[in-house]
């Protein structure tokens, strides 16, 4: 018998956690796991939990942060990384195809089988889905001091933060590969989107030992729609406006210190942004199909 540590995260996005633990109860087969729950108080304390943990499989409740300090703390050993969504967007559960539904998503721990995802790092920071710097960069950090969550609200950020927004020109090296240009952001993707199937690089795969990075180039206001329509069909790569590469090592360049995000959360880095890919970093439970 396996046993199972759910690692909750209270206060993460929207998702009701009561509800999760009552489909966990219903759902999960008493007959193959055992299972203990742990929650956090505050950050940094699901990466010390899921280090500390001795069981088989350790699995994070909570949205994108919740996971990154989770799978931060499963890097190095043997054990199983699963994963029950309920944050603000989800990218990497979506990008792997688990469900946001608590019922659908308990069930997989019973019927999924496993698979190793890669992980990237920018600057020594680990990330399992997303990271990037420009709009969307300072975007995540306004939408996180935000009175409230969800896409209504991350939208008002992205359109308040729009209006007077300059364009900064970037210097990008991808594998020894150098170019020069003004671009709205560059993200750099273990998975295929940012959360609520907004696929920013919708060529990645989380297995495949490589990063993608997608530079979006200047645009106006009446670029808007057509770039969001792209983005949310998954056809952004055929834009004129976007330019995507796929890499081991990127290094970014550019005057100033850089506001960036990883895994949906926040942060400043003085110039450069050295970003890596780790392959096969960590063991995951997805669904059969």
């Amino acid at each position: 018998m396996k046993t199972i540590d759910f690692i909750i995260n209270p206060i993460s996005g929207a998702g009701n956690k009561k509800r999760v633990i009552r489909m966990i109860e219903k759902e999960l087969d008493r007959s193959r796991f055992q299972w203990s729950y742990l929650y956090t108080s505050g950050p940094g304390d699901a990466t010390v939990l899921a280090g500390n943990s001795t069981a088989d499989i350790v699995c994070a409740v909570g949205g994108d942060g919740t996971l990154n300090e989770v799978a931060r703390g499963l890097l190095g050993n043997d054990r199983t990384f699963a994963l029950i969504p309920c944050g603000s967007g989800d990218g990497l559960a979506l990008h792997l195809g688990i469900s946001r539904n608590p019922r659908k998503a308990v069930r997989n721990l019973n019927t999924g089988v496993e698979r190793t995802i890669d992980c990237g790092t920018i600057n020594g920071r680990e990330f399992f889905s997303i990271c990037g710097t420009g709009l969307d960069a300072i975007v995540s950090y306004r939408f996180a001091t935000a009175g409230s969550r969800g896409l209504k609200t991350y939208i008002s950020e992205a359109l308040k933060t729009w209006k007077g927004f300059v364009f900064d020109e970037y210097d990008i090296t991808v594998d020894g590969t150098t170019m020069s240009r003004k671009a709205a952001l560059v993200t750099v993707g273990n998975s295929d989107q940012w959360g609520n199937n907004a696929r920013i690089t919708p060529l990645a795969d989380a297995s495949d030992g490589l990063l993608d990075i997608t530079v979006i180039k200047p645009f106006r206001t009446i670029d808007i729609p057509g770039l969001a329509i792209r983005l949310m069909t998954g056809r952004l790569a055929g834009s004129d406006k976007v330019i995507c590469l796929k890499g081991k090592n990127i290094h970014i360049e550019k005057q100033g210190e850089f506001i960036a995000h990883f895994d949906g959360d926040p942060c400043t880095f003085a110039s450069p942004l050295d970003i890596k890919v780790i392959p096969s970093a960590l063991k995951i439970i997805v669904p059969e199909k």
